[in-house]
């Protein structure tokens, strides 16, 4: 690694750390001044509230680490050009691609920093967050579907419940049919509601009411109550709708695949979270070479053209991310063409900016 490379990825590691440590602070600050109030009125301990900002500073600050580092190398980019420093070290035969080098490089550290910082970080702080906003700043909303819950359990086991409260572990107008290797009836279970009793580790069943075929014949069985034991958590009729944020690399791609063979509605969103993380690195180089093509040249209205420039380039960027977003969740589209088409349409801005660079 040359001098020249040493210097730019000085200058790229310092300004980006630098603009972590300047704007997190501040979001922490405005998002405490617009929800303080909803703290005091639903009485949210101190040290809750603490830790909740530790893990909001995360969560925030993984979701917008692609603007500051566009931000940051458009700064600190427009400054060299503003110096004269970038047409120094073309005018002495560097060409432009060799220029591009130690953005590049900075641009992996980066990249592999939002890896792991969005595969096993962002996941554990986002657990301590979510349930934070649900319990003080959301109170009222719920966090999860709790009518008309269908699950598959495995290949010959279906339940059913109407509504489900999640605070109570209740599931009412509960229902259990199971198959044989035929796809026959073999039983189906039925109750008026169902109960995890966690002092026994046991469901209780309300009015319980068994319907058995034997060939022809239809054997019933009722009791008034009924304490057993069933192959799955009471939280698993429902998940909470953050459930795949929560969940790590290894922990993520179980879930998908747990929640593919339940059949899952909303089995896009979860698959779209997956994606979404990795796609984080390949924005980090996207970003970087616009934010260099942009900001390499040395302009009359000086950093703030650029600067401006950069804060447009990052609203359309979080657009295409949003509206694509919701597209997969909402309907049928692909997650992955949802991760795909912004990167590909900042992709080819960024290469069409870098050509009218090397000019």
């Amino acid at each position: 690694m040359t001098i020249l490379d040493r210097y730019i990825l000085k200058r790229y590691l310092i300004t980006f750390s630098a603009m972590l440590l300047l704007f997190i602070p501040i979001g922490i600050m405005v998002h405490l001044a617009e929800q303080l109030g909803k703290m005091q009125d639903n009485e949210a301990p101190f040290n809750e509230i603490m830790v909740y900002l530790g893990n909001f500073s995360i969560t925030i600050g993984n979701i917008l680490l692609p603007i500051f580092l566009f931000l940051s190398v458009i700064f600190f980019t427009s400054k060299l050009a503003s110096n004269t420093e970038i047409v120094a070290i073309l005018s002495s035969g560097i060409s432009y691609n060799r220029f591009l080098r130690p953005y590049l490089i900075g641009a992996t550290f980066v990249a592999v920093f939002m890896f792991f910082m969005g595969m096993f970080i962002v996941p554990n702080a986002s657990i301590g967050f979510n349930e934070f906003q649900f319990k003080y700043l959301k109170k009222g909303r719920q966090d999860r579907v709790t009518e008309n819950i269908f699950n598959q359990l495995n290949e010959r086991d279906f339940i059913y419940v109407s509504r489900f409260d999640p605070v109570r572990q209740i599931g009412y107008n509960f229902t259990m049919e199971h198959f044989d290797e035929n796809n026959v009836m073999e039983y189906k279970l039925s109750a008026a509601n169902i109960r995890w009793v966690p002092s026994d580790t046991l469901y209780r069943l309300t009015s319980y009411v068994k319907r058995s075929i034997k060939g022809e014949k239809e054997i019933v069985e009722t009791k008034r109550r009924l304490d057993t034991i069933f192959p799955f958590q009471i939280n698993d009729l429902t998940p909470v709708s953050y459930i795949a944020e929560t969940k790590n690399l290894f922990e993520l791609n179980t879930f998908i695949e747990d929640q593919k063979r339940k059949g899952a509605s909303n089995i896009n969103s979860y698959i779209l979270v997956k994606y979404k993380r990795w796609s984080l690195p390949i924005t980090a180089f996207i970003l970087t070479l616009i934010a260099v093509a942009v900001s390499a040249q040395k302009r009359r209205g000086g950093m703030g053209v650029n600067l401006a420039f950069g804060i447009l380039v990052a609203f359309i960027y979080i657009f295409f991310d949003r509206v694509f977003g919701t597209l997969a969740e909402q309907s049928g589209f692909s997650p992955l063409l949802a991760v795909i088409v912004p990167n590909l349409l900042f992709g080819f801005l960024a290469f069409y900016l870098l050509k009218q660079a090397k000019r």
